[in-house]
């Protein structure tokens, strides 16, 4: 073979990776996009915070661009992008070079930040620092409501104001297990009414929940709606109730991928999901559909719960009744984590008549209780932490208002 076919052929290589590359990192761009700043509330594609990528020997490099190096949100934005990158590359491992953006890309920024908030203002009361967490899962049984509930209660003690939105419309039981027994009310004039959720006091929080077992007028009766009369409570259940004094929405969603997972996305594209499943592989394989629902409506996973993880007896041997889990292999090459464990208790199921809050509250509480404690305090200073949302865009508009004086001078 000549040298001059040698370099055709070296030459002919060269563009085919080239190609292959521009082809890969155009599908990480398209990947990411979904990705909306949770300040800004804009794509950070569209905010110009994708640089450069580079896939060198398996690993993807991001210049990611901030308004600031400190930005409070950097962990937080990373982590999604690496979630994200691990369902289109799952091998793939993610590195950022973390820069600050230009003074005129603070500008565009802010500008694109304005223009979507002129167009898309949220039709909501939730603070927009407040944490949205979905608590689903791919079936019904393994424990959603009653893992929604001690997450509330784990918060609230921590001194956070927690907001519970029951969006199992068929199958609430969120009253029930809280104890809470009343009709909600709603208060405003004619065209700007809201409903105010029930409200309790625990620890050194709140929790304030909506239901529709505070609506129905027989708690034994059952709903019979269809998709679209479903989607329009959870609608209202969002838009038309005070969640102005929240920190964290947690969500009950029902069990499976039906009419109001896929209205999530598009409710609040800024939720968050966590996935209650059990050891069985059968409530595995349907929870990994949930997952694959989540992440093709674009919504970030936080990772798992295993509920009904153990049993631990009085002598503190512990029994996995339920056969070892294998939900850490399945997840390895998803980028998913499990995220707590929860033991079979007695405090969770033995609710007759005492409500959780008794058992949270006992001198004697359960271990399911400190498992629970313990995540919460995780959920709050790692996993999902309230952050300061004032340090960027105030930033930006002292830079905007530097530029707007350049300018007159």
């Amino acid at each position: 073979m000549s040298s001059r076919e040698d370099s055709i052929e070296i030459t002919n290589s060269a563009m085919i990776e080239n190609l292959e590359f521009k082809t890969i990192a155009s599908q990480i761009r398209a990947t990411l996009s979904p990705i909306i700043d949770p300040e800004l509330k804009v794509s950070i594609v569209e905010l110009g915070m994708i640089g450069g990528i580079d896939l060198i020997e398996g690993e993807v490099k991001i210049d990611l661009a901030l308004t600031t190096i400190a930005c409070p949100l950097r962990s937080q934005i990373q982590k999604e992008i690496s979630s994200k990158i691990s369902t289109l590359l799952p091998n793939a491992k993610v590195s950022f070079n973390v820069i600050a953006m230009s003074q005129a890309d603070k500008a565009k920024a802010m500008q694109l930040a304005r223009s979507a908030a002129s167009k898309n203002a949220p039709n909501n009361s939730i603070p927009s620092n407040a944490r949205i967490i979905a608590i689903a899962s791919g079936k019904g049984g393994v424990g959603k409501s009653t893992t929604t509930s001690a997450m509330a209660l784990g918060l609230a003690e921590l001194g956070y104001r927690i907001g519970i939105l029951d969006a199992d419309i068929w199958g609430f039981s969120i009253p029930k297990i809280l104890g809470m027994q009343a009709k909600v009310s709603a208060s405003g004039t004619t065209d700007q009414w809201k409903i105010d959720p029930l409200k309790i006091q625990f620890g050194d929080g709140s929790i304030s929940v909506v239901s529709m077992g505070f609506l129905s007028q027989d708690p034994t009766s059952a709903i019979m709606w269809r998709g679209l009369v479903l989607n329009r409570a959870f609608q209202h259940f969002i838009e038309d109730v005070d969640w102005s004094d929240i920190d964290y929405l947690l969500i009950d969603m029902p069990p499976g991928t039906g009419d109001i997972q896929m209205g999530l996305s598009r409710m609040l594209p800024q939720a968050q999901v966590i996935i209650v499943t059990t050891p069985s592989d059968a409530a595995n394989e349907v929870a990994i559909r949930m997952l694959d629902m989540a992440q093709r409506g674009n919504l970030s996973v936080l990772g798992f719960i295993e509920n009904m993880a153990y049993f631990l007896c009085d002598h503190g041997q512990r029994y996995e009744i339920f056969g070892k889990s294998g939900l850490d292999s399945s997840m390895a090459t998803k980028d998913i984590e499990v995220l707590a464990r929860i033991p079979i208790s007695k405090a969770n199921s033995d609710l007759n008549l005492n409500d959780m809050r008794a058992k949270w509250t006992s001198n004697d509480p359960d271990h399911s209780v400190e498992v629970m404690r313990k995540f919460a305090k995780q959920l709050t200073t790692e996993i999902a932490p309230i952050q300061e949302m004032s340090g960027c865009t105030s930033r930006i508009e002292q830079l905007l208002k530097k530029i707007e004086l350049d300018k007159k001078e």
